[in-house]
Parts: C-alpha cells; structure tokens; sequence
C-alpha cells in the first residue's frame, strides 16, 4: 500500500530550518571539502544574505528573485556580497528547475543587471549531463533545497584574480568527490531536515 504524504507547502519549510540546513551545507560540504576556494571568505565576514521563499510556483519564485536582486544590487558588497534564495516549497522537479533557470537569466538582462549580477543554481537533484542519477560526482552541485545563488560579477572577477587557476576547481571538486565516494558523503550530514523535503525520492514520486 503507497503512503500517503503531505504536499509540501510553505509551512512545511521553517524559514530557521531550513536556513540552518543550508549553513550545515555550506561549512561542512562547500567549505570543509574546499568545493569552492571563493565561500570561506564572505562566509565568515557575514556577507552572506540568506532567504527562504515561500513560492510555491515559479511565478512566485521569480517574483521572489526580483526583489532580491533589486536588494543586492542597491546594498553594499561589503554588507552583503552574495544572496542565497532557498525554494523548498516548489522546483521539486529538477527538469523543471532546470528551465527556469533561463527565466531567471531573462530576468537579469530585463533589469539592465547583465555584466553586474548573475544567477548560478543548486539543487538537490542535480544531475550532470551523462551521468547516473546517483554518481557521487552531481553531489558537488546538490544542496538541501533548490536554490538560487546571486552573485556579483565584481566579486567573481577579483576571486579569478585571486586564483587564478579557477577552471581547474570543477576537475579537482570531481576528484573529491570521487575520493570521498556515496558512503564518506552521506557521513558528511548535509541533507535537508524538513520532514517534506527528506522523504525518499521514490515516495515524492508516489511509486
């Protein structure tokens, strides 16, 4: 007999809950394995500007964007240097995630934002083209919730300039993780807590 389970909805995501997974992510997964050189940083200045939507559609999410891109882009880099748009309540799918994501780059040059913020992505079924759902490898793109990463291009340009080797972080994370393998990633605790969001992938899907 299928369980039945809740449809996620807003309240199913606590705005701490969900924002405490996403820093149990970022220091023990992005920091801890040195995924990205860039993190540590704006990290421990606080220069990392963390928001839950309650979107539950992709028009709401863009919505949502918009308005944090508007914020990041009027405050300073030295009071918020990045944004970090969690959607646990909607993008379940990441196909559909996927396709919005050219929405959103849409949306950058719609506000005359092009060349000064862009938009990167994480999701927690990210998979890269050619590889099986469960290689250990997407895991380097896969965080708690769907989200969304507003970056400035300054701050990409003076971290490029910092290491300057930058294309060769993509090869090296794909080696740790390799290294690492399904088991030490699991040991790592970084999924997400919410009762909606953690259910297996199976029983999301009804099967």
């Amino acid at each position: 007999m299928t369980e039945t389970l809740p449809t996620p909805t807003p309240a199913s995501f606590p705005h701490d809950t969900v924002k405490e997974d996403m820093v149990r992510w970022l220091e023990r997964a992005v920091i801890g394995l040195n995924l990205c050189p860039f993190a540590k940083a704006v990290h421990v200045k606080e220069q990392i500007h963390y928001v839950v939507s309650e979107a539950t559609d992709g028009r709401a999410l863009l919505e949502d964007l918009q308005r944090e891109l508007e914020a990041l882009a009027e405050i300073s880099s030295e009071r918020r240097d990045t944004t970090l748009l969690m959607a646990p309540a909607c993008m379940e799918d990441f196909l559909d995630f996927n396709d919005f994501l050219a929405l959103a780059d849409d949306l950058v040059e719609a506000m005359d934002l092009g060349g000064i913020l862009q938009v990167a992505s994480f999701h927690p079924q990210f998979q890269f083209e050619g590889t099986d759902v469960d290689d250990v490898t997407n895991s380097t793109n896969r965080a708690p919730y769907p989200t969304l990463h507003l970056l400035r291009e300054d701050s990409i340009d003076r971290a490029v300039e910092a290491f300057p080797e930058a294309e060769a972080i993509f090869e090296r994370n794909i080696e740790v993780l390799e290294d690492l393998g399904a088991d030490g990633w699991k040991a790592l605790d970084v999924g997400p807590r919410c009762p909606v969001a953690a259910r297996p992938a199976s029983a999301r899907e009804g099967a």
